[in-house]
C-alpha cells in the first residue's frame, strides 16, 4: 500500500498494532577458522544475538509482522581464548518499497572492531544508561542505527530519537576500553564517527538525502517511474552538497556501498531521463564506482 499525506504518516508511526518488536534480524556466525575451538559455541552465539536483536523491543512502536525492518548481522570470528572473542561485524539493512516487492538496500557497514567476551548461555543484558559488554552495546548501537535510518527514509529527520539513542550507547561505552567508540583511535571510520557524521549539520543532507531517495523516488515508481526517477537524482545532487566541504567522507562512502549497484539498475532501463549531469554527479562524488556509473547508458 502506498502511504500518502500527513495522516498517513501519524498513522504510520504513532498507532499501535498487535505485534511487537521492529527488526527480522538474520545473524551469521562464521567460525571456520576456530578448528580446535567446540563449534557449538558458535551455533549457541549465533542464536542468542538473533534472539537479542529480534526480541528487544527497541522503541515504543508496534510493528506488524511485515512492517519489520529486514537486516543482516554477519559475525566473522578470529580469535577466541579465555571467553574472550575478537571477530568482524558486518551490518546490512534494507527498507520495504510502496507497492513492490522490491526491498532498498539502507546500510552495509563492515565494522572490524568488534571484540567482546563471551560466556556461553550467559544472558544478553542491555542497559540504554551503563555498560554491561561489548556485545550488547555494539548490537543494540546498531538496532538503533538501523531503525534511525529507516526512520529517516520516511519521514524528513524523523529518525532522530533513534539515532540520539545510538550517540548515548557510544557515549556511555567510550570509557569501557573497547576499540571503535572513541575520536582517538587515529580511524576515523569507527563507530564514533559513524554517528557523529550522521547526527552532525554537515551531514544533515545525508539524512534529507534518504527521504528524497526512497520517500519520494523509490516509493513513487509504482506510479509514476519517470518522476521516480528525477527525485532520486534530486536526492543525488543533495549529497553531493556533502562533498563540497568534506570529499571522500566515511558516511558518504557507506552510503554508496549500499546502493551503488541500485543506482546503476535503476538508470539502466525503464523510460529514460537525462543521465549526463547525473554521471557527472556521481563521478565527482564517488570516483571509486566510476567503473560502475560507466555502465549507465
Amino acid at each position: 500500500m502506498k502511504y500518502k499525506g500527513f495522516t498517513f504518516l501519524v498513522v504510520l508511526f504513532f498507532f499501535h498494532w498487535t505485534i511487537g518488536q521492529e527488526l527480522n534480524c538474520t545473524v551469521t556466525v562464521n567460525s571456520d577458522r576456530m578448528t580446535d575451538v567446540n563449534p557449538q559455541i558458535f551455533k549457541n552465539l549465533e542464536r542468542q544475538v538473533a534472539e537479542f536483536l529480534n526480541n528487544t523491543k527497541w522503541t515504543d512502536i508496534e510493528y506488524q509482522q511485515h512492517e519489520k525492518i529486514a537486516c543482516n548481522f554477519f559475525i566473522n570470528v578470529s580469535e577466541f581464548k579465555n571467553n574472550n572473542m575478537a571477530a568482524t561485524i558486518q551490518v546490512q539493512s534494507s527498507r520495504a518499497i510502496f507497492n513492490s516487492t522490491y526491498s532498498s538496500p539502507i546500510i552495509n557497514i563492515n565494522d572490524k572492531d568488534f571484540n567482546f567476551r563471551y560466556l556461553e548461555f550467559e544472558q544478553l543484558v542491555f542497559d540504554q544508561n551503563s555498560f554491561n559488554s561489548n556485545l550488547t552495546s555494539v548490537l543494540a548501537f546498531y538496532a538503533n542505527i538501523i531503525i534511525g535510518l529507516e526512520m529517516d527514509s520516511l519521514s524528513e529527520l524523523g529518525g532522530s530519537k533513534y539515532l540520539d539513542s545510538a550517540a548515548n550507547i557510544m557515549n556511555v561505552a567510550q570509557s569501557s576500553g573497547f576499540k571503535g567508540w572513541t575520536q582517538a583511535e587515529g580511524n576515523n571510520t569507527n563507530r564514533f564517527f559513524l554517528i557523529t557524521d550522521i547526527l552532525s549539520n554537515t551531514f544533515t543532507p545525508y539524512r534529507k538525502a534518504l527521504y528524497e531517495y526512497h520517500f519520494n523516488g523509490l516509493d513513487i515508481m509504482s506510479e509514476d517511474i519517470q518522476k521516480g526517477k528525477g527525485n532520486v537524482i534530486e536526492a543525488i545532487k543533495t549529497l553531493s552538497d556533502i562533498h563540497k566541504v568534506r570529499p571522500n567522507s566515511f558516511l558518504m562512502r557507506t552510503f554508496f556501498d549500499a546502493k551503488t549497484d541500485e543506482i546503476v539498475s535503476i538508470f539502466s532501463g525503464g523510460p529514460r531521463v537525462d543521465i549526463v549531469p547525473l554521471n557527472e554527479i556521481l563521478n565527482r562524488i564517488s570516483p571509486l564506482n566510476s567503473v560502475n556509473w560507466n555502465k549507465i547508458r
